[in-house]
């Protein structure tokens, strides 16, 4: 993405320092732009869990780096295998419950063992974690080409009036290394040519829509309009919602998806109003040893603070402000989950295919 005509990536290794891990700090936006030098294995784990950076792909590539950062961190006279497997259950823990974590981590586990030399596995995992950033900035870029067709449909048979798209927290630039999924194929469109309408709900309690899907949307100049979550209902059944296209952070291998708390109802808005709903689903999501999500998907709890205050810009300062009673408790589920029924299509990099198991694995049949 371009900000102000410079190309950046959410997450990138030092231009001029090969021992730090340049971030967006998306904390800020979108009010600064700040980019953050993570240093150590332990800068990594903080940023993911204070949430630096968030979106599972991005989650992912972001521990590829911190296990990058952990060959420059080796005790003397320590067992290897001993050592990275502390490195990679520390970082597996600071977000439970995306799968594209593990799958990162277990890639980078196969380039730092059994390696000559303590420089030679500083180059394979360097390695490793660059050629993960760049596959999924490829990956992205397929999975919009095949939802752009989606777009094109609509728009054909609403004779090029504005396309209205739903979208829900934030699956795009800022929650992968480049593009997005889910925003992947509104972006592709739009520069096409092809009159698009984003609504973006504001994704409480941290507001990633209204902080950081508004903001990219803004700085690429795709229309759209700011929403409160609770309108989606309302939009959808009064015929302003053509098409909703979410991501994922952990899909089940027979199609259930487990995304951002408030997904599972935008999902029956849209099955209950005849609306396709498609999930923006890189394979590196798709958990497909998962057979039953709902028992086996841990869903994050997450600071009771984050439902209790609010941070926006007052008289130039970025404040964060308590909107509720300070005794009264409150509970913050990070995800939940939308049964495969009510999903219309998985748009992977291989294509398009229904929520299911037989049709996923026609896809990646070396997973079956």
């Amino acid at each position: 993405m371009k900000i102000k005509d410079t190309q950046y990536r959410s997450v990138k290794l030092h231009p001029d320092n090969d021992k730090i891990i340049q971030i967006v700090d998306q904390r800020w936006l979108p009010h600064k732009f700040i980019i953050a030098d993570l240093k150590s294995v332990k800068d990594v784990e903080m940023a993911i869990k204070d949430m630096w950076v968030r979106g599972a792909p991005l989650i992912g590539a972001t521990a590829a780096w911190g296990m990058y950062l952990a060959t420059f961190e080796i005790p003397a006279q320590c067992s290897l295998q001993f050592y990275f497997e502390d490195i990679y259950h520390r970082l597996l823990k600071t977000r439970p419950t995306a799968v594209n974590l593990k799958w990162a981590l277990d890639q980078m586990m196969d380039a730092v063992l059994d390696n000559d030399s303590i420089a030679e596995t500083q180059w394979y995992a360097k390695t490793r974690a660059q050629f993960i950033c760049d596959g999924d900035v490829e990956i992205n870029k397929k999975i919009g080409e095949f939802g752009l067709k989606i777009i094109e449909e609509i728009a054909a048979k609403k004779n090029n009036k504005p396309v209205n798209i739903l979208t829900h927290c934030n699956a795009g630039w800022l929650a992968t290394v480049d593009l997005g999924t889910a925003t992947s194929p509104l972006y592709l469109a739009h520069d096409k040519g092809i009159k698009i309408h984003v609504w973006v709900d504001e994704t409480r309690p941290r507001n990633q829509g209204a902080n950081i899907t508004a903001w990219e949307l803004l700085q690429h100049e795709v229309p759209h309009t700011l929403i409160v979550d609770n309108a989606g209902g309302h939009l959808m059944q009064n015929g302003f919602v053509d098409v909703v296209i979410v991501g994922t952070d952990r899909t089940s291998v027979r199609g259930d998806v487990c995304n951002k708390i408030g997904t599972y109802l935008k999902a029956l808005a849209a099955y209950d109003n005849r609306i396709p709903f498609y999930v923006a689903a890189p394979s590196s999501s798709i958990d497909f040893k998962m057979r039953d999500a709902f028992s086996e998907i841990m869903i994050e709890q997450r600071n009771a603070a984050e439902v209790k205050y609010v941070q926006g810009l007052h008289n130039n300062e970025i404040k964060s402000v308590l909107i509720a009673p300070s005794e009264t408790p409150a509970i913050n589920y990070a995800f939940d989950i939308t049964p495969a029924k009510y999903v219309t299509g998985l748009i992977t990099e291989r294509g398009i295919c229904q929520p299911n198991e037989e049709d996923i694995l026609n896809l990646f049949p070396q997973k079956k």
